[in-house]
C-alpha cells in the first residue's frame, strides 16, 4: 500500500511538471474608435491568413476566408487521415452546420474568444499573433501541411506550443505582420471579435438587382415540375454542385448552386449531402443559386459562365431534343445513383456529351484541381504533363448507339456506388478491374464490328471559338492544372477521351468522391483512375499506326507488367492517318490543330513555348532585348541535364513565378512548370523509385500557372545574363546560395509580403475573372 502510494505521489508530480500554466493574458491599451471587420479586419486576414487557411488542407480546419469560418474556430479532427478505417462526418463550412453552437457539437473550438479581465486578452489567436511579433525570423523548415500542429484549443496547450516551438507564431513559417496590422486584429479581438452587422452581412449575401434577375430566369427552368425538366435539373446539379457560377451581367461576384427544402424567395435550408446523387431525405426539393461571400481562392475556384449561350445551349440539348424514352423521373436508389448511364439513360448521350464537350474546360478542371485541396492521393496516378483531346460525338459510337451503353451499364459503375466506407477487405479488389477489362474488350468488337478506323474528323474540333477542344494538364505533385489550349514541350503522353470515359472521370473523381471518405474509398478511386488513365491514351493509341502501339504504350510504364494488358483494350483497327516520319506523336498534334482547329476555333500552337522539331538553342542569348531573348534563355536553361534541371528535383520546386521589372513597360511574369519523368504512373506506392531526373523537362509559360506558387523570383532587365548564367552553372554552393538569393524571395525574407502581393495583384489584373488568392502552403519549406 506504502509503496501504492509513493508511485501515485510520484506520477502526480510527473505530470504536474509536465503541465504548463495558461500564458498571461495580453494587454490591449483601450481604443477610441470601434474596429470594423469587413473595413479593418478582413483584409489583413484575407493577405495574410488566407493563403494557408482557406480549403479543407487548412491547418486545423481553420478557415479564414469567412467571418462565419473565424467564428467558427479550429479542430483537431483531421481531414487528410490515411489510416482512417471508417468515413467521417464531412465539416464543410456553409454545408454541415449552420451555428456556432452545432459547430461546437462536431468538435470545433474558438480561436478567437476571449476570457480574459477587461482590458486583457487570452484568445488563441492573439497569443500565436504575439509569438510572431515577439519572433519574427522563420528559421529551419515549415512545411504547414504535413508538421504536425498541435491546433491548441486552450491556454494551456497555446503556452506549451509557444514554449515548443517560439518561431512558429502566426503567419506560419513568413514574416510577422506589421505593427499596425497586429494592433488592428488585437483590437478586433479585445473588442469581441465581432463580424458584420446585420445591413453588411445581409448586403453580403445578397444577389445584386442584375444577378437577381438572372438567378430568377435560371431558377424557373431547373425548378419546373414536368420530368423532363426535373431530371436535366438533376444532371446539370450532379455536374455544377462545385462550379463557381459566374454570370457576365453581375461580374464582380460569383455563386453555387445547391438544393433548397425552401422555394425562392424564402430564405435557402441547405439539403447537406455527402454527394450531389445522394437523396435528399425530403419529398420536395428546389433548386437554388446562393451568393458566394467568402473570399475567392484559386484552387477552389471553377468557374462556369451563366450566360445567354449556355442557357440556350442546354435547353436545346436537353429540353428541345426528343429523349430515348418518355421522361419519367428516377429515384435515389444508392447504387443506381451511382451511375450516371443508367441514371440518365433516358436522355440521348449526344446531349450529355455534347454539354460535357462545350464545358470540357470547366468539367476537366473539376478532376484536375477539385474537389480536394492535397490532391497527391489523386494526382500521382497522372503525368506531369500532357495533352488531352476529345473523340467528336459523331465518331464516338456509344454516343450513336445508346443501346451500348445500357447493355454495359454494369461493367461502367464505378467503386462510387460502394459508398464512403466501404469494407477493408474491398481495399486492393479487383472487382471494378474485371468490369473495365470486360468493358474494354466489349467495346472493342463493338467498333470492329462496325469497320472503323480512326482518322483526323474524328477529333472533336469544338464549334465556337470559345470552345476548348484540346487542353494542356500540368500536375505540380500535389496539385494541378489545367490550360486551355497545346502548351509546353512535346509531353510523353497524350489522351483522347470518348463519353464514358470523360463521364465517369468526373463522377468517380468529383460527384461520387468524398474527402472525408474512409482508406477503401479513396484507394478504390485511386486505382480506378488507372483503368481511366489507361483509356485515354488507348484511345490516342488508335491515331498512331498498328506497329507502333504496343510499342509506345511499353515506353509509357516501364518496369509495370500491367502494361500487358494493352494488347486486350487497344481496339486494332487501322488509323488511316498519313505520316511521313516516325515522329508520329509530334505530326499527330501538328495536323490536329494546324488542319483541323486554327481556323475554327482559339485553339492553336502558342510558338513562343512550343517548338516541335526546332533545335534547342545551346548558348545564351548576347542581348536580353525581347521576350524572344527571355524565352531562348529560358530554353537554354531547361535543357535535361543542365545545373538548373539538377537541382530543380524536389516536391517542393515544382512551381516558380518570376516577375521581369522592366524599364520600359509593364513587367512580365512567367511561370517556371518543372515536369517530373516518371517511369510509369501505375502504382500506388513507392513513386520515387519511378522518377528518372535526366528526363525532366521544364517549360516556360507567360502568366501564372497554378494555384500554389512555390518560389517567388524578382529579376530587373538588367540583372538577366547574372540570372541565366546562375541558371546554366548553378550549384550547392554558399556563393550560389546567396547569388540566388538576391532573385529569389525565401519565406523569411523580410521583404515577403510586399512581393507576395506584387504578384497576387497582377493575377487580379492579368485574369480578372477566373484568378483568386493563391495559397501558400506549399512554398518552398527552407527559411535561409
Amino acid at each position: 500500500m506504502k509503496n501504492l502510494l509513493l508511485i501515485a505521489v510520484s506520477a502526480t508530480f510527473f505530470f504536474a511538471g509536465c503541465s504548463y500554466d495558461p500564458p498571461a493574458p495580453i494587454q490591449v491599451k483601450r481604443m477610441d474608435r470601434e474596429i470594423d471587420y469587413l473595413a479593418d479586419v478582413k483584409p489583413i486576414l484575407d493577405r495574410r491568413c488566407v493563403v494557408c487557411h482557406s480549403c479543407y488542407n487548412s491547418p486545423c480546419q481553420l478557415k479564414l476566408s469567412s467571418y462565419e469560418g473565424a467564428d467558427r474556430g479550429a479542430s483537431k479532427e483531421l481531414v487528410y487521415k490515411a489510416e482512417r478505417l471508417r468515413a467521417q462526418p464531412p465539416t464543410r463550412l456553409f454545408m454541415d452546420a449552420e451555428t456556432t453552437a452545432e459547430w461546437r457539437k462536431k468538435s470545433f473550438f474558438s480561436v478567437t474568444g476571449n476570457t480574459a479581465p477587461e482590458g486583457f486578452n487570452n484568445t488563441t489567436m492573439a497569443h500565436l499573433l504575439r509569438a510572431k511579433m515577439r519572433s519574427p525570423l522563420s528559421p529551419g523548415e515549415y512545411r504547414p501541411e504535413t508538421d504536425l500542429l498541435s491546433c491548441p484549443k486552450n491556454g494551456e496547450e497555446v503556452a506549451e506550443f509557444i514554449d515548443n516551438h517560439p518561431e512558429r507564431g502566426m503567419p506560419y513559417g513568413f514574416p510577422a505582420l506589421t505593427t499596425k496590422e497586429y494592433e488592428t486584429l488585437l483590437h478586433w479581438l479585445q473588442q469581441g471579435a465581432h463580424g458584420p452587422n446585420e445591413a453588411e452581412q445581409k448586403k453580403l449575401v445578397s444577389p445584386s438587382p442584375a444577378a437577381l434577375e438572372e438567378i430568377g430566369k435560371w431558377e424557373n427552368l431547373l425548378n419546373r415540375e414536368e420530368p423532363k425538366y426535373r431530371l436535366t435539373a438533376r444532371y446539370l446539379y450532379e455536374h455544377l454542385f462545385i462550379a463557381h457560377l459566374h454570370f457576365p451581367s453581375a461580374p464582380n461576384a460569383f455563386y453555387e448552386l445547391v438544393r433548397s427544402k425552401t422555394p425562392s424567395p424564402e430564405k435557402i435550408e441547405v439539403i447537406a449531402t455527402v454527394r450531389p446523387f445522394d437523396d435528399p431525405g425530403v419529398e420536395k426539393f428546389y433548386y437554388r443559386i446562393r451568393k458566394i461571400h467568402s473570399t475567392i481562392v484559386h484552387k477552389t475556384h471553377i468557374v462556369f459562365e451563366m450566360d445567354d449561350e449556355q442557357y440556350e445551349q442546354i435547353t436545346r440539348l436537353f429540353i428541345g431534343t426528343p429523349w430515348l424514352e418518355e421522361p419519367h423521373l428516377m429515384d435515389y436508389d444508392e447504387v443506381r445513383s451511382a451511375n450516371p448511364f443508367l441514371t440518365y439513360a433516358q436522355i440521348p448521350p449526344e446531349s450529355r456529351y455534347r454539354f460535357l464537350l462545350h464545358n470540357s474546360e470547366y468539367i476537366t478542371r473539376t478532376f484536375i484541381r477539385g474537389p480536394v485541396c492535397k490532391g497527391q492521393i489523386a494526382l500521382n496516378v497522372i503525368n506531369d504533363h500532357f495533352w488531352t483531346m476529345f473523340l467528336d460525338p459523331k465518331s464516338d459510337l456509344s454516343v450513336q448507339h445508346p443501346e451500348f451503353l445500357i447493355r454495359e451499364a454494369k461493367n461502367l459503375s464505378m467503386p462510387i456506388e460502394k459508398g464512403s466506407s466501404m469494407g477493408v477487405f474491398s481495399t486492393f479488389s479487383d472487382r471494378y478491374r474485371e468490369r473495365y477489362l470486360a468493358y474494354m474488350r466489349d467495346k472493342g468488337e463493338f467498333y470492329q464490328r462496325f469497320g472503323v478506323g480512326t482518322s483526323l474528323k474524328d477529333i472533336w474540333r469544338g464549334t465556337q471559338a470559345d470552345d476548348a477542344p484540346v487542353l494542356t494538364v500540368y500536375r505540380h505533385f500535389d496539385s494541378a492544372t489545367v490550360r486551355k489550349g497545346v502548351l509546353g514541350q512535346l509531353p510523353k503522353t497524350m489522351w483522347v477521351m470518348d463519353y464514358p470515359q470523360f463521364e465517369r472521370l468526373y463522377y468517380a473523381l468529383v460527384a461520387g468522391f468524398d474527402v472525408f471518405g474512409n482508406l477503401s474509398h479513396q484507394t478504390n478511386v485511386r486505382r480506378y483512375m488507372d483503368f481511366l488513365r489507361i483509356e485515354g491514351e488507348a484511345t490516342f493509341l488508335t491515331f498512331l499506326p498498328q506497329k507502333e502501339r504496343v510499342k509506345t504504350f511499353r515506353s509509357w510504364y516501364i518496369g509495370d507488367d500491367a502494361a500487358e494488358d494493352i494488347k486486350g483494350i487497344a481496339p486494332n483497327y487501322v488509323s488511316n492517318i498519313r505520316y511521313s516520319g516516325p515522329h508520329y506523336k509530334q505530326e499527330f498534334i501538328e495536323q490536329v490543330v494546324d488542319k483541323h482547329l486554327l481556323k475554327e476555333t482559339a485553339i492553336a500552337f502558342d510558338h513562343n513555348y512550343l517548338h516541335l522539331g526546332e533545335k534547342v538553342p545551346d548558348v545564351l542569348p548576347e542581348h536580353y532585348d525581347s521576350e524572344a531573348d527571355y524565352l531562348q534563355a529560358l530554353r537554354v536553361v531547361a535543357r535535361p541535364g543542365t545545373a538548373f534541371m539538377k537541382v530543380i528535383n524536389g516536391y517542393n520546386a515544382n512551381l516558380a513565378l518570376v516577375r521581369v521589372v522592366r524599364k520600359e513597360g509593364a513587367d512580365l511574369v512567367y511561370s517556371i512548370v518543372i515536369n517530373r519523368w516518371h517511369d510509369n504512373v501505375n502504382a500506388l506506392f513507392d513513386e520515387d523509385d519511378r522518377l528518372d531526373p535526366s528526363k525532366d523537362t521544364a517549360d516556360f509559360i507567360k502568366g501564372s500557372v497554378g494555384s500554389y506558387p512555390n518560389f517567388f523570383m524578382v529579376v530587373k532587365e538588367e540583372e538577366l545574363p547574372d540570372f541565366f548564367d546562375l541558371l546554366e552553372h548553378y550549384e550547392e554552393t554558399p556563393a550560389y546560395e546567396a547569388r540566388l538569393l538576391r532573385y529569389g524571395v525565401a519565406r523569411n525574407d523580410l521583404d515577403f509580403w510586399k512581393h507576395y502581393d506584387w504578384f497576387q495583384e497582377h493575377f487580379y489584373k492579368a485574369e480578372p475573372i477566373q484568378s483568386g488568392m493563391y495559397d501558400l502552403n506549399r512554398y518552398y519549406f527552407r527559411a535561409w
